[in-house]
């Protein structure tokens, strides 16, 4: 859900008027009461607003209610569907796509990608411990001791290091990689371990550890594979933004961990870290499940709706001050966003 109403009720004092499409949150936990109560319309003329705003792309159907001028704002997938980003350029939409949001300080409120990695990581964990045949924590029983799972954690940006604090919640012993070196103090400040297998690449601009060279790449998979079959689970999360993602676990390392092992691959929907990942797919290879699923905020959509609204809500106050949309293109934040623009006359 794009609006949630506690975001509803903020853009109403800021000077917005909002309409809900009937039933739109009810999947989420947010009756249609809920964005009443919030003050907020329902209307089944949602597409003839000002401004849409949604959580995925829209449907080739959908883009032919948008006219020229209007504002659109969702996850829009503009690096990998240039097929949708050229439909809404052909109608004249301005689309401002959230995984284009500026990782400056400014933006951090609009920051949807990180929001919902923070709902990744977490959710990771929780089906990683459903779906291992052991404890996490370590149990002192009549029948004697049970010992902790050791988890790893692959990536520690936001989806790793929420994985990284929430395994640890639960009771296992943790331990977190990364080539960026600058990263160990966050990873050992959660309660984890930092592995060091001796790859460093430096942090771009954006956060992102910086692509390894072919040759870092097959050392890096070398090293994992040696040191994978240590450990009852493994969550990847290594992923940027319209590439492939890198391989980092070798199909030759997961045949060699325990039976009932575990990798949560957070990077299925662009390819998995596991050379074994079926993306969209639940898969057991030589007795460790492998579990490729591309969209695990819809599986927490009360939280993960209610933090991306807070995104989208901000972006919106960020494009019309008071109400008023006031399109600066010299704004760092709304150029940066904007992936097509309305058309304009010859």
């Amino acid at each position: 859900m794009a609006l949630v109403p506690d975001a509803i009720s903020r853009l109403l004092k800021g000077g917005f008027e909002v309409a809900v499409e009937s039933g739109a949150g009810a999947a989420a936990s947010f009756p249609d009461e809920a964005h009443t109560e919030a003050g907020a319309q329902l209307s089944d003329a949602v597409w003839a607003a000002e401004a849409v705003v949604k959580v995925r792309k829209p449907s080739v159907e959908e883009v032919q209610r948008l006219g020229d001028g209007q504002v659109l704002i969702g996850f829009l997938e503009p690096l990998t569907d240039t097929a949708g980003i050229e439909r809404l350029a052909e109608r004249g939409v301005h689309a401002f796509a959230m995984e284009s949001i500026p990782r400056i300080t400014r933006a951090q409120p609009m920051d949807a990608l990180s929001s919902q990695a923070t709902v990744s990581g977490y959710k990771a964990v929780l089906v990683a411990a459903e779906r291992l045949p052991r404890f996490f924590p370590m149990l002192m029983t009549a029948a004697g001791t049970v010992a902790p799972a050791k988890v790893l954690v692959l990536g520690a940006g936001v989806a790793g290091l929420q994985a990284i604090a929430t395994a640890h919640r639960l009771g296992a012993v943790v331990a977190g990689f990364d080539v960026r070196p600058v990263v160990k103090e966050q990873v050992e400040s959660l309660g984890a371990t930092f592995l060091d297998l001796g790859i460093i690449g430096e942090e771009t601009a954006g956060g992102y550890a910086r692509e390894l060279t072919e040759e870092e790449e097959r050392r890096q998979q070398e090293a994992l594979a040696e040191r994978i079959p240590d450990y009852d689970v493994v969550i990847t999360t290594a992923l940027i933004p319209g590439r492939p993602a890198p391989k980092l676990i070798p199909a030759q390392a997961v045949a060699r961990m325990r039976p009932g092992s575990v990798i949560v691959d957070l990077a299925a929907e662009a390819g998995g870290n596991s050379e074994v990942t079926e993306p969209g797919e639940i898969v057991d290879r030589h007795g460790v499940t492998v579990i490729g699923l591309t969209n695990l905020p819809s599986s927490m959509p009360f939280h993960a709706s209610q933090l991306y609204a807070r995104n989208v809500s901000a972006l919106l106050q960020h494009l019309a001050p008071e109400g008023k949309l006031a399109l600066d293109w010299d704004n760092e934040i709304t150029a940066g966003t904007c992936v097509t623009r309305e058309k304009v006359a010859a």
